[in-house]
């Protein structure tokens, strides 16, 4: 059935928006974290699926980390293990890594690259394992005691970055490939460790210096206290925000992760929802954009 002559202008519209960004951001790496209702939704996920694919066909180099706490937790509770938490970290024991490894890097990271390359696009899936690509040190967490002492608390092979190899990232590249990472690393010890996905997404974006560090979330973005997304932040604004209060709680392990890769050389880090069908294309290609943009200094307009 043809168009109306309204829809036919909207198209038009859509297209013409999007061409300068397309022009831009073209040879441009853009890295996308990936999970939460996203990762759960049928159709969100065959929606993220397009958008990774028509990112790469314009011209820009995504790169997909993702996530996967709840199938995880699924896992765990099917073989009879419990799920420990300490300060919202998964305590992991050698028993609960290997159900990490085997939900990450096996069921939900083929499931992407599947659907990624169903919807027309040429992923392949890796661990940080694959190639030495995330190297990890063990994670402590600093508490006090109940007479006020600092202590450190071992929670097990959960690990935080100690470095990036980004030469099989940039062959894929090359070779127009879609990276799809697990957010799985290797210590100097050979051991493996868990590591958050957002924390992983922003260390891969810094060491490509990339274009664009994209997080999807469950929330619109980075809101004022009025409940008002705030869509465009200097990073000393967000240092402000958090000093004042307005970025407190679980916001504020994604706000630092952005603002680190930000201070890092990363152009822009974007902090969208990803409960919305196509977000990561309406935040790149469109004059509004749809959450919060953190930068050193706000973008030129196209």
């Amino acid at each position: 059935m043809a168009l109306t002559h309204d829809a036919a202008l909207n198209v038009a519209k859509v297209l013409t928006e999007a061409l300068p960004y397309i022009q831009r951001f073209n040879g441009a790496t853009v890295v996308v974290k990936y999970g939460g209702n996203a990762m759960t939704d049928p159709e969100l996920e065959r929606s993220f699926a397009r958008d990774i694919v028509l990112l790469k066909t314009v011209g820009l180099n995504p790169i997909v980390v993702h996530g996967g706490g709840p199938q995880i937790g699924d896992l765990l509770k099917r073989i009879g293990k419990e799920s420990e938490f300490i300060d919202g970290m998964r305590v992991t024991d050698s028993e609960t890594m290997d159900v990490v490894e085997m939900v990450l890097g096996g069921l939900v990271n083929k499931s992407i690259v599947n659907l990624i390359n169903q919807n027309g696009g040429r992923a392949i899936g890796l661990t940080g394992k694959d190639a030495n690509l995330i190297r990890a040190r063990r994670m402590t967490l600093a508490k006090k005691d109940a007479a006020g002492l600092d202590i450190s608390v071992d929670i097990g092979q959960v690990g935080e970055v100690a470095g990036i190899k980004t030469d099989v990232l940039e062959l894929m590249f090359k070779s127009d490939f879609i990276p799809v990472i697990a957010p799985v690393g290797v210590g100097d010890d050979g051991a493996s460790y868990n590591i958050n996905a957002d924390l992983v997404a922003g260390k891969v974006a810094e060491a490509l210096k990339a274009e664009k560090l994209i997080l999807l979330t469950n929330i619109p973005g980075v809101m004022n206290k009025e409940k008002k997304v705030l869509t465009g932040l200097t990073t000393k604004a967000v240092d402000e925000l958090i000093a004042d209060g307005t970025i407190y709680g679980g916001m504020l392990p994604k706000i630092a992760c952005a603002l680190d890769a930000v201070k890092s050389g990363v152009q822009t880090a974007h902090i969208i929802d990803g409960r919305v069908p196509h977000a990561c294309l309406l935040e790149v290609f469109t004059d509004e954009g749809m959450g919060t943009l953190i930068s050193n200094r706000l973008p030129k307009p196209v």
